[in-house]
């Protein structure tokens, strides 16, 4: 039994008189206020995405400026890139001094074009039309059960990026962008045999098989993508990488070439399950005696704390036709391409590492 007026756990009631409870419809302005407050969120990405295409991190490289300053160097509007940054500085993204003077924070420093790892072209490609008109197109989703970016651009998602030379370098250098945070850390983070072959497939500009490689220096490798797409690898750019690796271009879903260790790199998460289990099939048919299949993919945990597979999962089922898998939804998915889950591995990043032997 409760005291009247309070709920279980002691905490006052709605209207029980309580401090800073105005009367019985409390709740519902605190919940309305709160839920506007979320709604509006949206304008956060907005803010982000103007300031990365206009460049403005790249002119406080040497310190605050003012919006004055900042927008003669962008050729932008002083006030109105004052009201972008303003909103920027609540989520700590830039600073505001007494002065007036705006100056990156170190989160807001991988805005910059210009340094190791800038995450300018990945904010650009992750708030592009081709993924922001989807999701505000979510409700139908819903209604429709399929992917919304069909109907909207009417054409297919990895179409629309492969049309022509720009929408493609939009989609891949900003993959790229999000991609080389992670390769180190994630060839880090796996234990690779000692020799033998990688297969990267669908490995866009091949940042991670370089990053594998260079740390495995008795192991070949094989960079598995589309033409327009293996246009761009990176690999030629490591020299001490000369002769370890090639290339090879085809459809995953057709065939994928032989090898010791299969990456699959956010790839199964771009695609529903019966796609995935061709891909998987494939796989399998290709691995060497003793070989194994490595999914690296968001996992999503139990439970409801935030992770940002979670809204991973989001992108996907507005965009395209797959989703982010649990640790059992993979087990389900190797199984049905006659394979094994044999051991998930975490990594520091949002991905981590499924590893899946012949069944």
């Amino acid at each position: 039994m409760h005291q009247d007026g309070l709920h279980q756990d002691g905490s006052p009631r709605p209207g029980s008189g309580g401090p800073g409870d105005a009367g019985p419809d409390d709740r519902y302005r605190r919940s309305n206020a709160f839920l506007v407050d979320e709604v509006l969120g949206f304008l956060y990405p907005a803010a982000l995405r103007a300031a990365a295409d206009v460049g403005v991190a790249d002119h406080l490289a040497d310190g605050p400026r003012t919006p004055a300053e900042l927008a003669a160097a962008t050729g932008t509007d002083a006030r109105n890139l004052y009201r972008v940054l303003r909103l920027l500085a609540t989520r700590g993204v830039v600073a505001e001094d007494e002065a007036g003077r705006f100056a990156l924070t170190e989160a807001g420093q991988a805005l910059r074009s210009d340094v190791p790892h800038s995450a300018r072209t990945a904010v650009q490609m992750l708030s592009d039309p081709a993924m922001w008109r989807p999701a505000g197109e979510l409700t139908r989703c819903l209604t429709g059960g399929g992917s919304a970016f069909d109907e909207i651009f009417g054409i297919p998602f990895f179409d629309h990026f492969a049309r022509d030379a720009r929408t493609a370098a939009v989609f891949h250098d900003g993959m790229a962008a999000m991609s080389d945070a992670e390769n180190a850390v994630l060839a880090a983070a796996y234990d690779f045999p000692s020799t033998g072959t990688v297969v990267d497939i669908g490995g866009g500009h091949g940042g991670l098989l370089l990053e594998v490689l260079r740390r495995n220096p008795a192991l070949a490798g094989v960079l598995y993508d589309r033409s327009h797409v293996l246009a761009g690898h990176r690999l030629g750019s490591a020299g001490e990488l000369a002769g370890r690796w090639t290339l090879a271009e085809g459809d995953f879903f057709a065939a994928v070439p032989p090898g010791d260790v299969l990456l699959l790199k956010r790839i199964t998460h771009d695609w529903d399950d019966a796609r995935c289990v061709t891909l998987l099939e494939h796989c399998r048919r290709a691995l060497h005696p003793g070989g194994r299949v490595l999914v690296l993919d968001a996992v999503v945990p139990q439970g409801n704390a935030p992770h940002q597979s979670k809204a991973l999962d989001l992108m996907m089922l507005a965009s395209l036709d797959g989703r982010e898998r649990s640790a059992e939804d993979f087990a389900e998915l190797l199984g049905k391409a006659g394979l094994r889950l044999s051991r998930v591995v975490p990594t520091p990043t949002v991905l981590s590492v499924v590893e899946a032997v012949p069944a």
